[in-house]
């Protein structure tokens, strides 16, 4: 699919459009950061030239692609920003704001699609509650790519999502939404310690909520993710960039948070997942150690059978039974990703590192984090 050409696209010139109409004219400026992924990226500002909403600008923020993506920027009539890179959406986002010219900021990532409302929706949440600092959206639950594997971990997301609505203490860049002036106060995310896409926005959530600043995940916000997902780049991005550097920060922020991923319910859960390959090892030396290793695993199913319900009125029982085992997978290397947080946590001192203040109340590392 080739971009059209900007004498033709419904959009094109948009940026310079709204600018000559004057500065009040732009709500919202999205940012779209990109490293290589063109045909994601193409779909991606196709999307926002869809959109209902009109008073947008975007910013596509090139890290030193090697694919050309200059020209499919132009062609949607959209600013293109290539900087020296790839080093990582942290700083690419940040470059982006610093081009911005709306009051408030909108991350999208170069491989999901908005829905036609999703940036009016954003408007609209900031116009009806001005004291809200940060809107985040959520996947919806027509997941891009087809494969098993994909449409199990981005309907995941979804209902962990769909079930946080309401008053957060995250923030997430895949579709989320802030005051720029905040984020520029605080000195945008920490393109410092996350040098590749980590948790980047998670910890800004984090130092944000912490500073009483207010973050609302609202669920009608949606979109499409078009990743897709293997088995190898599930466990990675699950455990080494996920797990362990938000172990890392949890710790650091002194507070385990009941929200998202981390409920009371996701703890447990944890243990129990531990407690049966523990007792599934017993096994060879005591057969009462089996039983025991299943009346765990029934009550690991029960405590998440909402989870269960959600997949199986979306794709009937077959797929859920097949989710069964990455749901407990994932419980697993959610201990592993803990474990293996703490202890760089404390073999790093991060809890004696100097830190530099962000915000008053934030935090920003002297050195990457290993």
């Amino acid at each position: 699919m080739e971009p059209p050409s900007k004498a033709t696209h419904p959009g094109g010139d948009r940026n310079e459009a709204l600018r000559a109409r004057g500065g009040s004219s732009v709500s919202l400026s999205v940012i779209v950061p990109v490293y290589n992924s063109s045909a994601d990226l193409e779909r991606c500002l196709a999307a926002l030239s869809a959109s209902t909403f009109e008073r947008f600008e975007v910013v596509v923020v090139d890290d030193g692609s090697t694919e050309p993506i200059a020209s499919i920027v132009e062609g949607f009539g959209y600013r293109y920003l290539r900087i020296d890179g790839p080093g990582g959406p942290a700083r690419a986002r940040n470059r982006g704001v610093a081009q911005s010219t709306a009051p408030h900021v909108v991350f999208i990532d170069a491989d999901v699609l908005v829905h036609p409302d999703t940036l009016q929706r954003f408007a609209e949440a900031f116009a009806a509650d001005p004291s809200v600092d940060a809107v985040i959206g959520t996947y919806d639950d027509e997941p891009g790519h087809p494969g098993f594997l994909s449409q199990y971990k981005n309907l995941f997301h979804h209902y962990v999502h769909q079930a946080g609505h309401g008053e957060a203490s995250t923030f997430w860049s895949g579709c989320g939404a802030i005051k720029r002036d905040l984020f520029l106060k605080v000195g945008g995310f920490d393109e410092v310690r996350y040098r590749r896409p980590a948790i980047e926005d998670i910890e800004l959530g984090t130092w944000l909520a912490a500073a009483g600043h207010r973050i609302v995940l609202d669920s009608r916000i949606r979109c499409k993710h078009l990743k897709r997902w293997t088995l190898r780049n599930l466990l990675k991005t699950d455990v080494l960039d996920r797990g362990v550097p938000w172990t890392r920060l949890m710790l650091r922020a002194g507070k385990l948070p009941n929200t998202l991923n981390v409920t009371v319910s996701q703890r447990i859960s944890v243990a129990l997942a531990g407690l049966v390959v523990v007792s599934l090892m017993a096994g060879w030396w005591r057969a009462e150690a089996m039983a025991v290793a299943g009346a765990l695993l029934v009550a690991l199913v029960l405590l998440n059978h909402d989870f269960y319900r959600y997949f199986a009125a979306r794709r009937g029982w077959w797929f859920t039974v097949r989710v069964a085992p990455l749901h407990w997978l994932y419980f697993l290397y959610c201990g592993v990703g803990f474990a293996l947080g703490t202890l760089l946590y404390y073999w790093h001192g991060d809890g004696r590192r100097g830190n530099e203040s962000k915000g008053g109340s934030m935090e920003r590392a002297d050195a990457p984090a290993p």
